[in-house]
């Protein structure tokens, strides 16, 4: 059963905290996310960090695949390549758009773009593939 923006949303209040991300949207395979930027986020030469846009780019693909397949915790994180195109421009927030390319029993493949400001083109793309625990 599909998890909504807010159950999904609820989730990770609950299960991780520690993460700024903010869900816009999920659904139809898809995931809309947000991150601030601030000084904690910069490395030297005020540009974003990549830790900060990796995280980003997990949060988003996970939140379309829980968007799909409902609240399972266990669906964890196999495979992740990213790709930095350009330096983000300064800006209060990032956004990552995510992307499900293959949705398997056992394993989710997608993709996600980040851009920065109103820069119509991407600083970043990545792509992850996701292990879904075995139902019961």
């Amino acid at each position: 059963m599909p998890a909504s923006k807010e159950q999904i949303t609820d989730f990770f209040t609950k299960d991780f905290p520690q993460t700024k991300c903010q869900i816009i949207s999920v659904g139809n395979g898809t995931a809309l996310v947000t991150h601030p930027v601030g000084h904690e986020e910069l490395r030297p030469g005020g540009t974003v960090s990549g830790p900060t846009m990796m995280a980003l780019a997990d949060v988003a693909l996970y939140a379309a695949i829980l968007g799909e397949i409902g609240i399972v915790p266990l669906t964890v994180t196999t495979s992740f390549n990213i790709n930095f195109l350009k330096r983000p421009q300064p800006a209060n927030s990032i956004r990552a758009e995510s992307r499900l390319l293959k949705l398997g029993k056992t394993l989710v493949v997608g993709e996600v773009n980040i851009f920065s400001g109103d820069d119509p083109m991407p600083v970043a793309h990545a792509t992850g593939t996701y292990s879904i625990p075995p139902q019961k």
